[in-house]
């Protein structure tokens, strides 16, 4: 297949990028209002993006409709600020439920069955299940033209993770954390069970590999 990404259709082009670009990790979102009002969406256009400034992204494609954009970027936009909880596999069920299109008026949290904690820093709650909150706030908000979809910068200014996750030398127990990420298709994950090792390597592992050159006869 060799093709330029504008002459495929949108929807063609969308199957073949999330097709591939995989797995990809997946944020929960929660995030909320001036009023206080919680809202939780999942997101997977998500990574982290530096570490000094400690930043993640997120990109949120907006709805047709007289109120194109999402209760998550709203929310962001009003208070400045969201958490990134991450999903293990204990929490891809409530997950799936927050990302269904509830109406407003609708508490998605409390449709899951999602406890929410107070966040040390920032207005938008976390949630109790999650075994790492990233609470941040908004760095950019940049527009990125059709269908209202917007590519979110945050700063990480405070983290939260699960008791036992993370050892006294700063390693964190991968096998415990459970995390998911998104594959294919609208129903399918990945664990991170599944794992291999290749060492880095340098330019003196390269050279020492290098088969030895015969000398040049005189």
């Amino acid at each position: 297949m060799d093709v330029a990404a504008a002459d495929l259709p949108e929807r063609e082009l969308y199957k073949l990028l999330v097709n591939t670009v995989l797995p990809r990790p997946i944020a929960l979102v929660t995030s909320c209002d001036r009023q206080g009002r919680a809202n939780a969406a999942p997101f997977s256009f998500f990574n982290v993006f530096s570490h000094a400034p400690p930043l993640v992204v997120l990109g949120i494609e907006g709805r047709e409709g007289p109120v194109p954009d999402k209760d998550t970027l709203r929310n962001i936009r009003e208070t400045g600020s969201f958490v990134v909880n991450l999903v293990d596999r204990a929490l891809v069920p409530a997950m799936t439920v927050c990302a269904i299109d509830f109406p407003p008026e609708v508490d998605e949290l409390a449709v899951a069955g999602l406890e929410t904690l107070p966040s040390r820093a920032v207005a938008a709650p976390r949630l109790a299940a999650s075994p790492v909150q990233l609470e941040c706030r908004e760095r950019v908000c940049l527009g990125l033209g059709t269908r209202h979809r917007t590519l979110v910068v945050g700063e990480i200014v405070h983290l939260w993770i699960r008791d036992g996750l993370v050892d006294e030398r700063g390693h964190v127990d991968v096998d415990a954390l459970d995390l998911v990420g998104r594959l294919h298709g609208a129903d399918w994950y990945v664990t991170t069970r599944d794992r291999f090792r290749e060492p880095r390597k340098t330019i003196a592992d390269l050279e020492a590999r290098a088969p030895a050159q015969p000398e040049k006869k005189p």
